[in-house]
């Protein structure tokens, strides 16, 4: 398990993301699924195999129609207008939660492979975007960019692009309706902050004391001169 910033809604273990909802959108604008298909570049058999999995577990999304008068097509039902607005207004919340989160940490660049290098911090070393002339540095990580492993379950640093695996223990939850801010102390002198979902929470069971392994990519993680 893993609780990832990526804004998704779920419902019997169906996950609605961007993407789907793109493909709402894209069937509202359109008028049918196959048209709207088209537009996004996917094919027709896997749109409508990834609508009947949406429509299973979160209710009726499209109104189809066959023949008649006016000719066939599709509309989007009130229950996707609603889960549109929802998933509208998780992402939003995100996205000023996000721009407002970082952690900093101090650091020093012990060695560099073109724009990556590795800066010991102490919380250990991270893999990092760096600037080319300094070696005293601040690495800085955006809570959206840090996701958040139960222990048991953390894939190895080989397994994922997420190469930066840090273990910790959640020091504190500040929960909103939709988004959670958890802080993990990591053995630095800040402790490390994560965006994730409410849902995602109760999944991992994050309360303060709850032992945890935070991991995030390189190229999320950038470093200025101290």
């Amino acid at each position: 398990m893993d609780a990832g910033f990526d804004a998704t809604l779920r419902a019997d273990g169906v996950a609605f993301g961007a993407r789907d909802a793109e493909l709402l959108r894209a069937v509202d604008d359109a008028g049918s699924l196959n048209a709207a298909a088209s537009t996004l570049g996917r094919s027709y058999s896997r749109a409508h195999d990834r609508l009947t999995d949406l429509e299973d577990a979160f209710g009726a999304l499209v109104e189809r129609q066959r023949g008649g008068s006016g000719g066939g097509g599709s509309a989007l039902t009130d229950r996707a207008r609603e889960l549109l607005a929802a998933f509208d207004r998780l992402r939003a919340g995100y996205t000023a939660i996000a721009e407002t989160t970082e952690t900093v940490f101090d650091g020093d660049v012990r060695d560099r492979e073109g724009e990556l290098g590795i800066v010991a911090t102490a919380a250990g070393e991270v893999r990092a975007l760096v600037p080319p002339d300094a070696d005293a540095v601040e690495v800085v990580l955006r809570a959206d960019a840090v996701t958040l492993h139960d222990p048991t379950d953390a894939p190895e640093g080989g397994e994922t692009s997420a190469r930066n695996r840090f273990s910790g223990t959640v020091v504190e939850v500040e929960r909103g309706e939709s988004v959670c801010r958890v802080s993990v102390d990591v053995g630095a002198d800040a402790p490390l902050s994560a965006l994730v979902t409410e849902e995602s929470r109760e999944r991992l069971g994050l309360e303060p004391g709850r032992e945890v392994v935070a991991s995030f990519k390189a190229t999320a993680t950038r470093t200025t001169p101290r």
